[in-house]
């Protein structure tokens, strides 16, 4: 045990008296003095193999608890699987993150695997603060000894902590802000929980020009060097310095209510007469920022940009006759509508209104450039341009293609990966014929180069588009869903297969007015079904 602390076992408690180093009380609270060796002694005859049985779960937890509980972080290394790696962050926890009181308390196991709650105190500069949490630990045989051991996982200190995170206390180098909408309303993520990691980047990039003060706080030091730390506990405030973003606090109310509805599902909104991002929400189990990082296939709002080629190349009009079979051949594979739809004599805004895919893949020998999609996505919609929004985000992936990989990306499949903020983009862009890359905070903040497209829309092109849009939203695959919307409007559907998923992903994007939106919904059907709601939702917030 550490020199500076010494232990006893007093009444089924482990407690470990204030030494010279001055840090306070640990206990692991439970039934049994908990001082084992995680399975006791072992001769190379007796070492035993397979899963450890409960009598060794419980032991090996209680014995790992109780050195932790000490101080002890040598002692606990020992009794897991990473032992190099345990010590240096157990010890951490009293060292790095100032931890100075502790009461440890293990739950009832489920098989090999123990939960324990932790009631800690952190104290730095004289100031203490609380900080509760629950946490698990599993026990394995250990490799070369056959002993029972705590398989190690960062994530024992605390459930937040990830693979190469360190848990820290102190004054953070980046003040807090205080980030505001246009408006000058306060956005903060308890209001506004899809905001948190939003704010947490913000803080991280605006927050040392920003004009506040540090406080100090314990927080997780995330792997990435560019990645914003997440703070868990403040002891003492800073003063916040003012940021202004362009969301709106309204859109943004909309959207996180819209998301609520449906698992798995996610959200953006922004103007397209400025490329302003309005709002950003997510519903996701794991916490992924999906709206704006997302990277799945865009199903057929891909055919906005497939339009827009076909259009700006003479291959067909809006009022053209295209022929929507049930099926097509595109590079060599049969491609088929959704239940075998066929449109006789149906021009090509009927096709994209009723989304015929065959009326698109049908048009792949009249292009004759296999390349001609994924410059159109780059060159006039700006995706897979380096985007400088203000915060972390993915902008677009439309690879070249060949074969029928290149006719499953005129309909939104194959290798292309998209975010919902992508596919707003992609609205935005058609409703105004200029791509304008969207942006959280203003240009001009910062330092940022904003991306720029290398060409704008042709003025036929985007009043083509925009007109099959409102077709689709009045008497399309969008018209139930964007009946309730007002102004001038627009939408496009889509659904994209996912290998393995039992249902295709809901994609949904529209406009109203200067509003434009777009989501997604995991698995959630097609696009009317799911993502639709949520888009009709948003616009009419705006």
């Amino acid at each position: 045990m550490n020199g500076a602390a010494k232990g006893a076992i007093v009444g089924g408690v482990f407690l470990t008296m204030v030494g010279a180093a001055g840090y306070g009380a640990y206990a692991l609270v439970g039934e049994g003095s908990g001082g084992g060796s995680g399975g006791g002694t072992q001769s190379r005859a007796e070492r035993r193999t397979g899963p450890p049985d409960g009598k060794e779960t419980a032991e090996a937890a209680r014995a790992f608890l109780a050195a932790w509980a000490a101080g002890d972080e040598r002692a606990a290394a020992d009794l897991t699987n990473n032992p190099a790696v345990a010590q240096g962050a157990v010890g951490e926890f009293r060292t790095k993150a100032f931890v100075s009181k502790a009461v440890i308390t293990p739950g009832t196991a489920t098989g090999t695997t123990v939960p324990f709650t932790v009631a800690a105190e952190v104290t730095y500069d004289g100031v203490t603060k609380p900080l509760a949490y629950e946490s698990r630990l599993t026990v394995v045989r250990g490799l070369t000894t056959g002993k029972a051991l705590v398989d190690w996982q960062p994530g024992i200190l605390h459930p937040q902590l990830r693979k190469d995170e360190k848990l820290r206390t102190g004054a953070p180098v980046a003040p807090p802000v205080k980030a505001v909408d246009r408006d000058g309303v306060e956005l903060t993520a308890q209001k506004y929980p899809s905001l948190k990691p939003v704010l947490e980047q913000l803080r991280k990039t605006y927050g040392p020009t920003a004009g506040g003060t540090p406080g100090v706080e314990t927080w997780i030091e995330p792997a990435a060097p560019d990645a914003p730390k997440r703070v868990l506990l403040t002891l003492a405030e800073g003063k916040p310095g003012l940021l202004k973003t362009v969301l709106d606090a309204g859109v943004q109310e909309a959207a996180e209510k819209a998301v609520a509805a449906y698992p798995e599902s996610s959200v953006v909104a922004l103007q397209p007469s400025t490329g302003h991002i309005l709002a950003v929400a997510n519903h996701r189990a794991d916490g992924f920022d999906a709206a704006v990082q997302g990277t799945r296939a865009p199903g057929s709002t891909m055919k906005i940009v497939t339009a827009s080629m076909l259009i700006n190349r003479g291959v067909v009009s809006a009022d053209k006759t295209v022929e929507c079979p049930k099926t097509v051949s595109g590079g060599g594979r049969s491609f088929h509508n959704l239940e075998n739809m066929e449109l006789k004599g149906a021009s090509f805004a009927t096709s994209f209104a009723k989304s015929c895919n065959t009326a698109f893949i049908g048009q792949m020998k009249a292009v004759g450039d296999e390349s001609a999609l994924a410059d159109e996505a780059r060159q006039v919609f700006g995706l897979g341009l380096e985007w400088k929004a203000g915060f972390t985000v993915f902008d677009g992936d439309v690879p070249d293609a060949v074969g029928p990989e290149a006719a499953a990306e005129y309909i939104g499949q194959g290798r292309i990966r998209m975010s919902p903020l992508n596919v707003a983009s992609v609205t935005a862009t058609a409703r105004t014929g200029v791509f304008r890359q969207p942006v959280i905070i203003a240009e001009g903040v910062g330092e940022r180069v904003l991306a720029r497209a290398e060409r704008q829309m042709k003025p036929g092109t985007s009043r083509q588009l925009t007109q099959m849009m409102r077709q689709t939203a009045t008497a399309g695959t969008a018209a139930g869903v964007m009946a309730s919307v007002g102004g001038d409007k627009g939408a496009k559907t889509g659904s994209a297969e996912v290998d393995g998923a039992g249902s295709p992903d809901s994609w949904f994007t529209g406009f109203s007015d200067d509003v434009a939106a777009a989501a997604m919904v995991q698995s959630g059907g097609h696009g009317s079904d799911a993502a639709g709601p949520l888009v009709a939702r948003v616009l009419k917030a705006g």
